[in-house]
């Protein structure tokens, strides 16, 4: 579990967390756990998430498992440094939405004192880096790897597969769409998917001409 720093008041820079995972492993979970743990230390805290997360509510964070709290969509991450300038804490939910700037966004805030807390999948549907992520959590203080349950082996889930045949890099979803998966599991998920595309391409061969009669 994450033990939250101790505040240095003569010191005044803060420092960012970045919790990163695959789809259902707990990222916005503990985000929230976080978030209303330094409220009841009665510090000044906003959340914010893209705008483009309507999936449970328009303003509200909400986890899997319906925990929710309230935050202020925004288009860009430079919204962030201009609603947040005043916060001790700033939460960030779906990080990996945001353009490139939220890591300077993050830096500048907490070279100004502020914690940033930030929640978002550190891989996309292909297993690659997603967005902006790999970057912070190069520059973060703290870097907690959450996992989810695999749905085929029972074990430790790190990447989320998506079900669906949609190719777009961004694409809003649940159980429907995506299912986490181990390492081993998702490698054959991903054979699979080459050997179809393969068979698919090879019956669109157009067979040979039978010769005309003589």
């Amino acid at each position: 579990m994450f033990l939250e720093n101790t505040v240095n008041p003569k010191e005044q820079f803060g420092w960012i967390e970045v919790i990163a995972g695959s789809m259902f492993s707990g990222k916005t979970e503990e985000l929230i756990r976080r978030l209303r743990r330094a409220k009841f230390a009665k510090l000044k805290v906003e959340i914010f998430k893209p705008m483009v997360d309507k999936r449970y509510h328009d303003e509200m964070v909400v986890s899997h498992d319906a925990n929710e709290i309230r935050s202020t969509p925004v288009p860009a991450a430079a919204n962030i440094r201009i609603l947040g300038d005043t916060c001790d804490v700033i939460g960030i939910d779906e990080a990996q939405f945001f353009d490139d700037e939220i890591v300077t966004v993050c830096n500048d805030l907490a070279n100004k004192g502020v914690r940033v807390i930030v929640a978002g999948l550190d891989m996309d549907f292909k297993g690659n880096p997603f967005g902006p992520m790999p970057a912070l959590m190069a520059t973060a203080e703290y870097v907690t790897k959450v996992h989810a349950i695999c749905t085929r082996t029972g074990n430790l889930a790190n990447y989320s597969y998506r079900k669906s045949n949609n190719a777009d890099l961004v694409m809003l979803g649940e159980t429907e769409e995506y299912e986490p998966l181990s390492r081993g599991a998702f490698y054959k998920a991903m054979i699979k998917e080459k050997v179809k595309k393969i068979e698919v391409s090879s019956e669109e061969i157009i067979a040979p001409k039978k010769k005309s009669d003589a």
